[in-house]
């Protein structure tokens, strides 16, 4: 499939499918894949192709070529300890049981490193900043102060996406808020407690509670609930909030934006 790949230059999938009559495959979503498309999609996975452009959204494909930027310094374990601490950087810091979830996740997107995964969480161990509180080992990067000046509390307050760095690992987000934060986009209606698309409220060092934003009519509007039950009174955080409504709507290029969302007194008290 790679020589007919490079010698076309560049192939859409259904060129594949109809000279290599590979059939049908059971996809990942249980339903039923091109054997073809399966194929290209795990050779680019593996850095064989790459992805020339698209047609209607459909992948065309084509051979990658090696290059000199291919040939990196240093052995295997250098690199993945590189690729180890570019991740702790941007999710530091880490429960010890959050760390090895972490270097999981990156052996789905390095293969060719996963029988290392278990060496290179023990030089992680060893080489990152570490403090057990509570019981709980906790890693972050070495040239890191947690009492440095940089880490000073604002006013700001900031909704964050359900993927956010702060929110992506939901064991360490109940470590640090002391509630169960749920993305519930594909839970039924009835069996929902936060919302379609219920966003962390955070505010100062805390998560206070979440919202969920819509637009109807070209107007941003917003509901939100809070783990204690109401919002807090201090006129910085209605200043705040309004303040983050602002720039999303100036995000979504609204023509009306919110001058003063109406906040409920009353939230949801979730545990």
């Amino acid at each position: 499939m790679l020589a007919f790949v490079r010698e076309r230059g560049v192939v859409h999938p259904r060129e594949v499918d109809a000279h290599f009559e590979h059939g049908k495959v059971t996809n990942w979503f249980g339903g039923s894949s091109n054997a073809s498309t399966q194929l290209l999609d795990q050779m680019h996975y593996r850095g064989l192709l790459r992805i020339a452009r698209r047609e209607s959204g459909t992948r065309l494909y084509a051979v990658r070529e090696a290059d000199a930027e291919d040939a990196e310094p240093g052995s295997p374990a250098e690199r993945f300890d590189a690729l180890v601490d570019l991740a702790v950087n941007k999710y530091a810091p880490l429960p010890a049981h959050s760390l090895g979830k972490l270097l999981s996740y990156l052996c789905h997107g390095a293969p060719q490193w996963r029988k290392q995964r278990a060496a290179a969480l023990a030089r992680a161990k060893q080489r990152l900043a570490r403090a057990c509180i509570e019981g709980v080992d906790w890693y972050w990067p070495a040239g890191e102060s947690p009492a440095s000046r940089r880490w000073r509390l604002d006013d700001q307050v900031r909704l964050l996406a359900p993927f956010d760095p702060v929110v992506w690992d939901r064991a360490r987000f109940g470590l640090f808020w002391d509630w169960e934060y749920r993305f519930e986009a594909y839970t039924p209606a009835p069996k929902r407690k936060l919302g379609y698309y219920a966003m962390p409220l955070l505010w100062r060092e805390q998560v206070i509670g979440w919202g969920n934003l819509s637009v109807a009519n070209g107007e941003l509007r917003g509901d939100f609930g809070y783990v204690a039950g109401r919002a807090p009174r201090e006129p910085a955080f209605r200043d705040g909030l309004d303040a983050e409504l602002q720039r999303i709507g100036r995000f979504l290029r609204l023509d009306s934006l919110p001058q003063r969302m109406h906040l409920p007194s009353e939230g949801v008290t979730i545990r």
